[in-house]
């Protein structure tokens, strides 16, 4: 099969709008297609990556999909930057609360807002505080 312009375009059109385990076996069918040196030729002309390409190979063969582990990327949850985070809110918090009027429930209210506790931490709490929910507040 010849990999022209046209196709090299369709190719990676078709590719850019799959994601996860459907990408990976639309790669693996397409260097299947290509024939022997596919997935030289794939990557070098569409840009795959070939560690995903094998993947998806393999998932074709055998027919088990491979999860993505996307929990694992990313950022990581606010209590690993600020250990002490829920104890310095709760301590904000607890001053402003109150039980359920009506005795239905034993949750606590409060007319705090989020943008409220935030700006009162900062501002109490101060230092590394400061510096961490501000960058924070941006993403």
């Amino acid at each position: 099969m010849e990999l022209t312009a046209d196709i090299t375009r369709r190719l990676q059109d078709a590719a850019d709008k799959l994601k996860g385990t459907a990408r990976r076996t639309f790669m693996a069918k397409t260097v299947k297609e290509l024939g022997r040196g596919g997935q030289r030729r794939a990557a070098r002309a569409l840009g795959w990556d070939r560690s995903s390409i094998r993947k998806g190979l393999h998932e074709l063969e055998s027919g088990l999909a491979c999860l993505d582990a996307f929990c694992l990327r990313g950022r990581k949850r606010a209590e690993v930057h600020l250990p002490n985070l829920l104890a310095d809110m709760r301590s904000l918090v607890d001053r402003q609360s109150q039980i359920d009027p009506t005795f239905h429930t034993e949750r606590l209210y409060t007319r705090l807002s989020a943008a409220e506790v935030r700006k009162q931490l900062i501002a109490q709490k101060g230092g590394w505080f400061t510096n961490r929910l501000t960058l924070s507040k941006g993403r």
